[in-house]
């Protein structure tokens, strides 16, 4: 699926986070237990592409683009810390009339995830985490570096695009999938998207995951990595494992940061045998 038939599948619906009114767009399909796949910086909603529709046919399957990311609210005038994305999260299920979901995120969506399974353990049935942001493991210094409005600045459109795709191109595993690295570079590919960007970047607090015990977390948990990875290795799912009483760890080879592009195939079943148990 290419990226223009990708954001025509998705819907759109209005969220407040901190009196701010601001437009989620998301993909809605399928009937059943709600399944909601959440992405990370600096991806969208199609990183999920592989994934998520496999899944239409046995759950609803609900992935949104985070506020100023995709297709959703760019504009600059909100927070768009994890901490305020938990809670434009939380708001979109609200309006969908869910009461519990199985979460899977990945990167920041995975931070998003581990939050919201703290904060609202009723309505976490299942929490799978991918390469997540966690404890203090995190921004990396590519993300450090476009939180600075002047880097994004001096880079321009065209360089950040550039730098963007080498990001992709360099990290994902294996062969680049043409079609996803320009459908995720797409959407900073303007002075609004720039500008987004460097605001979501700079938006990535620490503070918010080191706040939360994992410990917490009551509901069933799989960790489910790319074992490759140099932005979140995985000795940070094995803490994780440590911390979550009865969450497994499963490492997949072959498989950087990027796991549900680097290896869709095994990421589903893993996924589906999880949800299945």
């Amino acid at each position: 699926m290419n990226h223009d038939e990708w954001t025509d599948r998705l819907e759109s619906t209005t969220v407040t986070v901190d009196d701010h009114d601001l437009e989620m767009a998301y993909y809605d399909e399928g009937d059943g237990q709600p399944l909601v796949f959440c992405h990370g910086i600096p991806t969208s909603s199609y990183l999920w592409r592989a994934v998520a529709p496999a899944f239409v046919d046995d759950y609803r399957v609900i992935v949104p683009d985070m506020v100023g990311y995709g297709e959703s609210t760019m504009d600059d005038r909100f927070d768009r810390s994890i901490r305020a994305q938990e809670r434009a999260v939380a708001d979109l299920f609200d309006r969908l009339g869910l009461d519990s979901v199985s979460f899977v995120g990945h990167d920041l969506g995975g931070g998003v995830g581990l939050r919201y399974a703290v904060h609202e353990p009723d309505a976490v049935d299942d929490l799978v985490l991918s390469n997540a942001v966690c404890y203090d493991s995190w921004p990396i210094e590519t993300i450090v570096d476009l939180g600075l409005p002047s880097t994004v600045e001096e880079m321009g459109v065209d360089g950040l695009t550039e730098t963007l795709e080498s990001v992709f191109r360099d990290t994902l595993y294996g062969d680049a999938d043409d079609a996803l690295v320009e459908g995720l570079v797409e959407q900073w590919a303007s002075e609004e998207g720039a500008v987004s960007l460097s605001r979501n970047a700079i938006g990535t607090n620490t503070s918010h995951t080191t706040e939360i015990d994992p410990s917490a977390v009551t509901a069933r948990t799989l960790l489910l990595w790319g074992a490759e990875d140099e932005f979140q290795p995985i000795e940070n799912a094995e803490r994780l494992e440590d911390d979550i009483d009865g969450a497994d760890l499963v490492g997949l080879e072959e498989a950087n940061h990027w796991v549900p592009a680097d290896r869709p195939e095994v990421y589903r079943e893993e996924l589906r045998a999880f949800l299945e148990t």
